[in-house]
């Protein structure tokens, strides 16, 4: 059956004060994150607002993604859904539905495996086919996008630049600061069919970014966002921990670049531009942070070639685009049931 929609498929946020405990109760059934932790991230959406800006960051790419699929003559509706905050996913795919779509593509707004960043999104898409009921669309999920150049790229161009804003003069004592949102390790051992892919993945965007940006320059991975029960181990280390390491040992200025993310939103305007900036200037850290693919040309285009991969747009019935790919790990279109949730006492 050919593919008739594309729907993009991302985590929510709210939009106002009073959606914020609602939707932190969305993210957090069920995993038993302590109350004090939910009231410390709900008066971080308070510090802007009660409005995350990840929903506009998706208005804002689905706008650039249709009229980049119509100004190459892909004529693919394109709908939106969340995960935990409306458009709710099974609204949209009701809507789908409704408007005749038998077979759809979902592009996710994450480029990594792992349950978090693909197995729990296409479960959402499972349970939402499941409430919308026998009439539902098919839905496939395009592939996991770490290494495509439309990642890659604006991610090195924002390091790049961020780079240029520090003193030349110090340049042997910085580093690049790659991070990621943490998660529990036993959720880390278990991503991809061998485990381990999620920080495989990510040591190789890091990679990627680097060699692109700044040959030569140190660089870390590390992690961020942390929000499990204080008892459940979680990859390490935190970035404001690594930050007061750096400074110790002799570093004095760091780009830090949020390889884990597509846009900036709260993760990033708060974990990093805030508390993470909060942080180095305490040890006396120059401290600049990169920007995220957003709504780049080059970010949009690779949805659309992602598109393509699967014979959608092709210049012929039947064909399907190559591959665009910068690193060397496994990749597949069709997810082997792995990424199992990380175990919880």
């Amino acid at each position: 059956m050919p593919y008739d929609a594309l729907v993009v498929v991302s985590f929510g946020g709210p939009e106002r004060p009073d959606d914020v405990l609602p939707f932190l109760a969305n993210v957090t059934r069920g995993r038993g994150v302590p109350p004090e932790r939910l009231a410390e991230v709900a008066e971080h959406y308070q510090h802007f607002g009660g409005v995350s800006p990840i929903n506009q960051q998706c208005r804002d790419l689905i706008a650039a993604i249709r009229a980049d699929l119509a100004a190459n003559g892909v004529d693919l509706p394109v709908y939106w859904g969340n995960r935990n905050w409306h458009p709710m996913l099974a609204d949209t795919v009701a809507r789908m539905r409704d408007d005749g779509v038998r077979h759809a593509l979902a592009f996710v707004t994450s480029a990594y495996a792992g349950y978090s960043s693909c197995r729990q999104y296409l479960d959402d898409i499972a349970a939402a086919r499941a409430a919308v009921g026998p009439d539902a669309p098919l839905i496939d999920k395009l592939r996991q996008f770490w290494d495509h150049p439309g990642f890659v790229e604006p991610h090195a161009d924002a390091v790049r630049a961020a780079l240029g804003t520090l003193d030349p003069a110090r340049r042997g004592s910085t580093r690049i600061v790659f991070t990621a949102h943490s998660i529990p390790t036993s959720m880390a051992a278990g991503a991809g069919p061998e485990g381990g892919r999620y920080q495989a993945q990510l040591h190789e965007t890091a990679g990627l970014v680097a060699a692109a940006a700044a040959p030569g320059l140190p660089y870390d991975l590390v992690w961020q966002s942390r929000s499990g029960p204080p008892h459940v181990p979680w990859l390490e280390p935190d970035v404001n921990d690594h930050l007061r390491q750096l400074a110790a040992t002799g570093t004095t200025g760091v780009v830090v670049s949020p390889i884990g993310f597509v846009s900036d939103h709260l993760e990033v305007v708060w974990d990093l531009d805030t508390e993470a900036a909060a942080t180095a200037k305490e040890v006396g850290l120059d401290f600049v942070r990169a920007g995220t693919p957003g709504t780049d040309p080059r970010f949009v285009t690779m949805v659309r070639e992602l598109v393509a991969e699967r014979g959608v747009g092709a210049a012929h019935p039947g064909d399907t685009a190559p591959r665009r790919r910068l690193g060397t790990l496994p990749v597949w279109d069709t997810c082997p049931g792995c990424c199992a949730p990380a175990r919880r006492p």
